[in-house]
């Protein structure tokens, strides 16, 4: 799922599972970080994920906030409520978890996905930078 967009297509290399694997395992490892997969009981396998990470912090009077990271659904389960259901588990789970905010960052070339996050009650409010290291 994670190489099957355009953007995903020209980062990802599903061929080698390798750095994955070991990705995998520091998420893992971690008591702030979920990785969360969906699966549909009708048909076996995952067919959408995110990872929520839970971030301790000092700004904001000492309040935690939340970042979610990777979200995908599997082509064949777009529009289909599982992606609005993945962000709800997301937003309740960072309530549950005491967090005052939770995050996103989305490619600027996304628009569907602004619009889909905008629709959650998401608002653009920041400019969002990164740095390819």
């Amino acid at each position: 799922m994670l190489a099957d967009d355009p953007l995903g297509a020209t980062r990802e290399n599903p061929r080698d599972l390798t750095a994955y694997e070991t990705a995998f395992a520091l998420i893992e490892a971690d008591p702030n970080q979920r990785l969360v997969v969906a699966e549909y009981a009708e048909s076996p396998g995952v067919v959408g994920t995110l990872q929520l990470t839970f971030i301790p912090g000092l700004s904001r009077q000492g309040a935690s906030r939340a970042l979610i990271e990777g979200v995908r659904v599997h082509s064949d389960a777009r529009g289909t409520g599982l992606g609005s259901r993945l962000i709800e588990w997301a937003i309740e789970e960072s309530r549950r978890q005491g967090c005052a905010l939770l995050q996103l960052t989305t490619d600027a070339k996304r628009l569907d996905a602004h619009r889909f996050y905008e629709r959650l009650g998401f608002e653009a409010s920041h400019l969002g930078f990164k740095m390819a290291l």
